[in-house]
């Protein structure tokens, strides 16, 4: 899946896929968001851990994972 997460006072937004469900994503933001956790911690496809401090989220985007085009046909 891929999940996007905007950051205060940052002019580009994280992007990362992931193998995680929407579910644990949605729940590790909802813990960070109330204060159970100070960062917000996920792991991308590469095994990657992206940590972000919860205090500076200011959104999360849940989406499908886009096929990747390449080459230069018409669209």
């Amino acid at each position: 899946m891929e999940v996007k997460i905007g950051v205060q006072h940052a002019p580009r937004e994280i992007v990362l896929e992931s193998a995680q469900t929407p579910e644990e994503v949605e729940r590790a933001v909802a813990e960070a968001l109330a204060g159970k956790s100070q960062l917000l911690s996920l792991v991308d496809d590469h095994g990657r851990k992206v940590l972000v401090p919860a205090e500076r989220i200011a959104y999360v985007e849940l989406g499908e994972q886009a096929p990747r085009k390449v080459g230069f046909g018409a669209l």
